[in-house]
């Protein structure tokens, strides 16, 4: 017979109400890491017979391709097996660990094949599609299971309450009892050979069961030598228990250790009593060594627990980090590009996070994914619209090309550098293209540049020699106009002009002797036009007064004719300097160069209005004639 502490032995896997609620769940969602459960040894009564089975622990395959994995899934989800929740969440974590790192591939090879990283697109992946549809069909495999089981334990249930009344049965007639041994033994191994039944029905059930057996056996009037036997028998087999299950205690893999634990316990409950006075000592010896086992178990579950609680919180953390990139506003592709860097950052921080806990696992997961999908989509979208744009600026850089290629074979070359100078500022006010073409359109557009331009390098090693004679020439110009600018006497200012127009003759000089040549050049001659100038012009005037006569015998209307074409000179000059005068107020003098040509035009005004006065004078000097 049992006692009431045989009757207080619990294997550590018993179900309440609530715990069966998340069983029927878990049947029907597989999750992505299966939740270990563990308690402490309670009574055998609570034993979860009815719990959902699952297979031995195997070692777990490594799958190397989606493929494997697909092949798997479709077994399972077409074939006559069970389908078992830890190797569901297995497979599934093994295909997303492949399909992530394929992801992860094809963008690095699209970057390193010189592609565009805002303009790339995440392409559909059919093998993921199969995967979903077969989980489904193995989900709802997985859900029929459970319904049908549930049957079955309702059945397996009313079995047994069968099995107690006839034992209850047996009770009621203590003269009969030895004569019903046989029979009891039978119900006995009737009641073995049921499995499940309600968790919420076990409790009790085996309480009943319990109770009716050693009532039974109180009444059965063996002999003391069969009983004795029977004792003696029963404390063999439950000390070998005991001691298989204070060798658990040396286990180091505290899983495995628990599991065989539980087949001890399943074990011990289907052993007959011993002796009474053996009965509390054998129990306290098997309850010691389970509650050994079973703090290990347990506490290394809630190291599990508590590091994945850990993990939720930092994958958390990396949800909001990468809602809120992906909710800022992205101005351009520079933009673009800094919080595409971020989302790979957080990418690969969360693959070094392990499991949050099950329940929470594929929500947080989904939650990250759906961020990283929503910046991604957005992107994509982006560099879409940036397509024509793109289109456009390849077909404008295309045009310069041809431009380039026009010009590089000219030999024009001061107007041809100046050109091409022009196509390639006009290059860099065009907006972007992909890299790849950008970078094939640049140097084909460089290479033809090149090619006029070193071209033109050449032909100018043999002109910097005539520039050094032109140089020569030039000073000795300046030189001539110094001596002039000392002398005194008539026809100074044929001599001035005769040599103005030898300087002006000369060719170009070295570049770097240009300035300083022009500012002494310039110089003399200003010096010379402020001396000569007033003389000159009352000269021509007084030579034009002395010609009036002559033309004024030409007839009665030369003068007039010679007074409007004077007035239409005088209009055409006072023109001349007002165009002069609105250009000067659009130069930059800020350069050394721009100072120059402003000098340059300043004195051609001074020169215009000069004449323009001498025009003037010739005029008021008609007007005279005509009154006299």
């Amino acid at each position: 017979m049992m006692d009431s502490q045989e009757k207080n032995l619990e294997i550590g896997t018993a179900a309440s109400p609530v715990e069966e609620q998340e069983v029927k769940e878990e049947i029907i969602q597989a999750a992505e890491a299966p939740e270990v459960v563990t308690t402490e040894a309670v009574e055998p009564e609570a034993q979860p017979e009815e719990a959902v089975p699952e297979a031995e622990e195997q070692p777990r395959k490594v799958y190397e391709t989606k493929k494997e994995i697909l092949d798997r899934v479709k077994d399972i989800a077409h074939g006559d097996e069970i389908p078992q929740k830890d190797e569901i969440d297995y497979l599934k974590t093994a295909f997303y660990k492949i399909h992530i790192a394929e992801r992860e591939a094809a963008l690095k090879a699209y970057i390193d094949g010189g592609g565009d990283p805002e303009a790339y697109q995440i392409t559909r992946d059919e093998d993921e599609e199969v995967f979903k549809a077969e989980m489904g069909i193995i989900k709802e495999k997985r859900a029929q299971l459970f319904k049908e089981q549930e049957a079955e334990k309702q059945v397996n249930l009313e079995k047994k309450l069968a099995i107690i009344d006839k034992i209850k049965n047996m009770i009621t007639s203590p003269e009969e009892a030895n004569k019903s041994y046989q029979e009891f033994k039978a119900l006995q191994t009737e009641w073995r050979e049921i499995k499940n039944v309600p968790a919420e029905k076990a409790s009790e059930l085996w309480r009943n069961y319990q109770l009716y057996v050693e009532q039974f056996y109180d009444l059965l009037k063996l002999n003391n030598e069969a009983r004795e036997y029977d004792f003696k028998k029963n404390l063999e087999l439950k000390t070998k228990l005991c001691e298989a299950a204070e060798r658990l205690a040396e286990e180091t893999d505290i899983i495995s250790a628990f599991h065989q634990l539980q087949k001890l316990h399943a074990e011990y409950r289907e052993i007959g009593p011993v002796a009474k006075e053996q009965r509390e000592e054998i129990w306290n010896r098997f309850k010691a060594a389970s509650t050994i086992i079973n703090k290990r178990h347990q506490q290394h579950f809630e190291g599990i627990r508590a590091k994945e609680e850990e993990n939720l919180t930092r994958k958390t953390e990396l949800c909001e980090k990468a809602e809120a990139i992906a909710a800022k506003e992205n101005k351009g592709s520079g933009d673009w590009e800094k919080h595409t860097k971020e989302i790979i950052d957080i990418q690969t921080e969360w693959k070094t996070i392990g499991f949050a806990p099950q329940k929470m696992n594929v929500k947080i997961f989904e939650r990250f994914r759906a961020a990283c999908d929503d910046f991604f989509g957005r992107k994509a979208e982006y560099f879409k619209g940036l397509k024509n744009t793109f289109k456009e600026n390849a077909d404008k850089k295309r045009a310069l090309i041809e431009k380039a290629k026009e010009l590089q074979d000219s030999t024009d070359w001061k107007a041809t550098s100046d050109k091409l100078i022009a196509l390639q500022k006009e290059w860099k006010t065009i907006g972007m293209v992909p890299k790849k073409l950008g970078d094939q359109l640049w140097e084909e557009f460089l290479g033809t540049c090149n090619k006029f331009f070193e071209a033109r390098n050449a032909a100018g090693a043999g002109q910097r020699g005539e520039e050094r004679e032109n140089l020569e020439k030039k000073r000795a110009v300046v030189e001539k106009l110094k001596a002039v600018a000392e002398e005194t006497g008539e026809n100074l200012q044929e001599k001035v002009q005769k040599l103005v127009e030898e300087y002006q003759s000369i060719g170009h000089v070295p570049f770097k002797e240009k300035d300083k040549l022009y500012e002494e050049y310039h110089a003399v001659l200003d010096k010379l036009y402020k001396d000569l100038n007033i003389s000159v012009a009352k000269k021509r005037l007084n030579n034009f007064k002395q010609n009036l006569k002559q033309v004024a015998e030409r007839g009665e209307n030369a003068l007039d004719n010679e007074r409007a074409r004077l007035f239409r000179q005088y209009e055409a000059i006072k023109q001349e300097v007002q165009t002069y005068e609105n250009n000067l107020g659009f130069l930059n003098a800020s350069s050394k160069k721009g100072n120059s040509l402003i000098d340059e035009m300043n004195r051609k005004v001074q020169k215009l209005k000069d004449e323009m006065n001498l025009v003037r004078e010739k005029i008021k000097a008609i007007d005279a004639e005509n009154k006299e």
